[in-house]
């Protein structure tokens, strides 16, 4: 399967619903990092998270990728997502955001998947209050700064 054929494939799975055909694209072991409900590891995982998380909360999912590009094991897509709601308060309103994912490929199928995008652009959608969203995107934060906690970003400079 090309690069393209992936994310067409990736996709349409997520906008169908279907963690089954979402979990086959994925190596045995294969990691899925979703910015807001976490990582999830293994088909069975990955298949749950689609179908128990995803479309428990929300339904009428569209997911356009654009300029992909790949080299060797290693792919990268912007794109467009949205979906309808089914949290409370927004019940049935759409949220729409941008992003960028990369893909990390092993024998033609993805071994991890991870995304970027502004999670207080996709969390100002929604009805939460105010103090919740900062919780959310504060843990964000916090979890960024801990995975540079040994860096050069975050060493003291004299």
């Amino acid at each position: 399967m090309t690069f393209e054929e992936i994310l067409r494939a990736f996709t349409d799975a997520v906008e169908a619903g279907d963690g089954s055909r979402l979990a086959r694209l994925f190596t045995e072991d294969g990691v899925y990092h979703d910015t807001f409900y976490g990582e999830f590891q293994g088909r069975a995982a990955i298949r749950d998270m689609l179908e128990n998380r995803f479309w428990r909360d929300a339904s009428a999912f569209r997911w356009d990728m654009r300029d992909p590009i790949a080299s060797g094991d290693l792919g990268y897509a912007a794109w467009s997502f949205s979906y309808a709601s089914k949290l409370p308060g927004v019940l049935g309103k759409r949220i729409v955001f941008e992003g960028m994912s990369r893909f990390r490929l092993k024998a033609g199928r993805i071994e991890r998947y991870d995304e970027i995008f502004d999670m207080g652009i996709a969390l100002s959608q929604t009805a939460f209050a105010p103090d919740r969203i900062a919780r959310i995107v504060g843990k964000a934060g916090d979890a960024v700064r801990a995975r540079h906690a040994a860096t050069r970003h975050l060493e003291d400079q004299d």
